[in-house]
């Protein structure tokens, strides 16, 4: 990466403006009940309630509507366990782009049904993401389509910045930000928005054990490749990405790992304490407060709740394991 491809806080403020037509801020609320369980004030991000109900719709709208008038002629291509894939659908079918989104073999069937219900065509392709994204890079080659990569996409990272926007714009207090990682844009956006207006505030980011590749690039400030075996499809991914990887490096205060138990018990208790559908990635966040309840004593912390797409099956699981 170049330097002039690094997100900025200046980008961040640009692409709020673009998505504002499209996307309503969304909603920063505060539960008693989290409050108790973690021992301070905690707030919780609903990017859950986003029209495909994730997060990443936000960086999808601010890149496709700065296409060239030739990338959108050819049409766009990415690959996706599901979130990333229905935010290109979304913003596709606003500004009347042809979508194709690459998923492994058995991803969500509601995030699948969702992006062919925008309008994108949907291709199966291998047991994982990785195995979906390399598909995915072959068949953008092959056909000139413009590839949008789930991660290393300065826009993408701009575009999801803006929910920390939204965050200190409404509670400046908000001293630290729990944020999920599965490629890293969000946490690369959170870093980038959030330090720009609040140098102090504390970003931590948290991964499935079960899908260590993000954690240990940024341990080791070098790309990992890693097993992929959670449930949580958001946090699936095996290799670590390069540029929100550099902005992590850089800007990122912590990173923890959480069990596939740990995740699957804080999905269960956002559902009861919220009264929100969560994913399990969206409920890592709470998942990592509740590890480090300790060391958040007297901080007044916000929570991402990343995404809402969880199926009526798992569901069922998480009730009657």
């Amino acid at each position: 990466m170049t330097q002039v491809d690094m997100p900025s806080i200046q980008g961040v403020r640009l692409a709020a403006e673009r998505i504002a037509p499209y996307l309503r801020p969304t909603p920063l609320f505060r539960y008693p009940s989290l409050d108790r369980l973690i021992g301070t004030e905690v707030w919780v991000k609903h990017e859950n309630h986003q029209p495909v109900g994730a997060f990443k719709v936000r960086g999808g709208v601010n890149l496709v509507s700065q296409l060239s008038d030739d990338e959108r002629r050819r049409g766009v291509i990415a690959a996706s366990t599901g979130n990333h894939g229905q935010s290109v659908a979304y913003a596709s079918q606003l500004f009347g782009v042809e979508a194709r989104v690459c998923v492994p073999e058995g991803a969500n069937p509601g995030k699948v049904q969702a992006m062919k219900d925008m309008g994108a065509e949907v291709i199966s392709h291998g047991p994982d993401f990785d195995s979906a994204r390399e598909h995915c890079e072959a068949l953008a080659e092959e056909h000139g389509y413009r590839y949008i990569h789930s991660g290393n996409e300065p826009h993408l990272v701009e575009g999801v910045g803006t929910y920390t926007l939204e965050i200190l714009s409404e509670r400046p207090e908000i001293d630290t930000v729990i944020v999920p990682i599965g490629g890293g844009s969000g946490a690369a956006g959170t870093c980038i928005a959030g330090k720009a207006i609040k140098p102090t505030l504390s970003v931590i980011g948290v991964q499935a054990a079960a899908a260590p590749a993000a954690y240990r690039s940024w341990k080791e400030r070098r790309l990992i490749a890693d097993e992929m075996n959670t449930a949580a499809e958001g946090l699936a991914t095996r290799t670590a990405f390069e540029l929100p990887q550099k902005i992590l490096w850089d800007m990122l205060d912590d990173f923890i790992l959480v069990s596939e138990d740990e995740i699957a018990s804080a999905t269960l208790t956002m559902i009861e304490t919220t009264r929100n559908l969560i994913e399990g990635a969206a409920a890592s966040s709470l998942a990592a407060a509740l590890k480090l309840k300790d060391r958040l004593a007297g901080r007044k912390v916000a929570l991402i709740a990343s995404g809402g797409n969880i199926t009526l099956d798992q569901l069922r699981t998480l009730l009657n394991p």
